[in-house]
């Protein structure tokens, strides 16, 4: 999983697979969401992030993971 945050169009993009995406349909203004050909959820598109995520507090918690840092 991924989390990408584009500042020059104030938008966060959760990558949750390596699947590409085939399908995206908007739940609410500015939320999509992504799926592969088998009508898994892929990725997770928020527009206006900054509005509607808190951006500067990230906590992971109980994750089976390496978790990973980079800028």
């Amino acid at each position: 999983m991924k989390i990408d945050y584009y500042p020059e169009t104030d938008s966060l993009y959760i990558d949750l697979s390596e699947k590409s995406s085939v399908e995206s349909r908007e739940i609410s203004e500015g939320i999509v969401l992504d799926y592969d050909a088998e009508g898994n959820l892929v990725g997770i598109d928020i527009d206006n992030a900054s509005t509607k995520v808190q951006l500067k507090d990230l906590s992971l918690r109980k994750l089976p993971a390496d978790i990973r840092a980079t800028a």
